[in-house]
């Protein structure tokens, strides 16, 4: 009863590739199935219709490929118990990242232009790391102490981020962690 009505709605052709490149699926365990309408002819010619087939695929990820760290020495380690970045379902999730000197783990100076050029230097180490880059970010969040330090972030920001620049929100917070003058975090596609 349930394939007569299938039978009878219209329903378009879908490329099998196109799905794939738009919807890409985690490994895992995966099950296919296919359908004909070899399963069911009408006795009348008039209810004969054109051959139909459906493809059903169902996938259920696995634990190990939900997310990987992303680690570098090249940027500074997390402050605490967190990644300096994570990689899932081809994104990239870089936390928040200071204006440190990595080999030092001091600030490079006390000044927000010094601190965002550092904050950019070393997101860009966390993405190329994980295999990204400026040019594959689609969302930062910068967290400013003095929002009147805005022009001058905007400034250096700009020089990082071909066009069409990520999608942004820009917020002052009432403290940075070790007193910083300027935090970013990043998302961006694999």
């Amino acid at each position: 009863m349930v394939w007569c009505a299938a039978r009878s709605l219209y329903l378009p052709a879908i490329e099998v590739r196109a799905v794939c490149t738009r919807a890409p699926v985690a490994a895992g365990i995966g099950c296919a199935s296919v359908v004909g309408t070899s399963l069911w002819r009408s006795s009348s010619a008039s209810f004969r219709s054109k051959p139909f087939a459906c493809l059903g695929i169902a996938t259920v990820p696995t634990i190990a490929g939900i997310k990987e760290a992303v680690q570098t020495e090249k940027a500074p380690a997390a402050l605490g118990p967190y990644s300096q970045a994570i990689k899932t379902n081809n994104l990239v999730f870089v936390s928040g990242v200071l204006g440190l000197v990595p080999q030092t783990g001091k600030f490079i100076s006390d000044s927000v232009e010094d601190q965002t050029e550092q904050v950019l230097k070393n997101m860009g180490e966390i993405l190329k790391a994980s295999g990204a880059s400026y040019s594959s970010v689609v969302k930062t969040t910068i967290m400013l102490a003095d929002l009147k330090d805005f022009n001058k972030v905007n400034e250096i920001y700009a020089k990082y981020f071909p066009s069409p620049a990520p999608a942004r929100s820009t917020y002052q917070v009432a403290a940075l962690p070790l007193d910083a003058r300027i935090e970013i975090e990043c998302i961006a596609a694999l």
